[in-house]
């Protein structure tokens, strides 16, 4: 009878010991699942704010060249009614030298 009870618990400590094995083995999976799963979340928001960061800078590059090809453009008018206001001064001071030098 004493060798009977001392199989059955022994039998009955391998079983439990293997239960508590495949808990850990479980367990273990779960944790390992777990921070694979924080480390992927971090690492796409982290993907996320960087291309946030990046699409901000290049509206912000794109902005300034709008602002700059703007100023250009005005620039560029601005110059051209410059030149046009002086080709017509000079023409009206030639045609008053002109006008001097006929009445002399």
């Amino acid at each position: 009878m004493r060798t009977k009870f001392l199989a059955a618990m022994s039998a009955l400590a391998t079983l439990g010991a293997s239960a508590c094995s495949e808990k850990a083995a479980d367990n273990l999976e779960n944790a390992g699942s777990a921070i694979g799963s924080d480390v992927g979340n971090t690492v796409d928001r982290a993907g996320d704010r960087i291309d946030r960061g990046l699409d901000a800078a290049g509206n912000a590059i794109g902005e300034g060249s709008d602002r700059l090809g703007a100023a250009m453009d005005n620039a560029s008018r601005d110059a051209e009614r410059e030149a046009r206001e002086a080709k017509q001064d000079v023409g009206a001071a030639m045609e008053r030298a002109g006008n001097d030098i006929s009445k002399e």
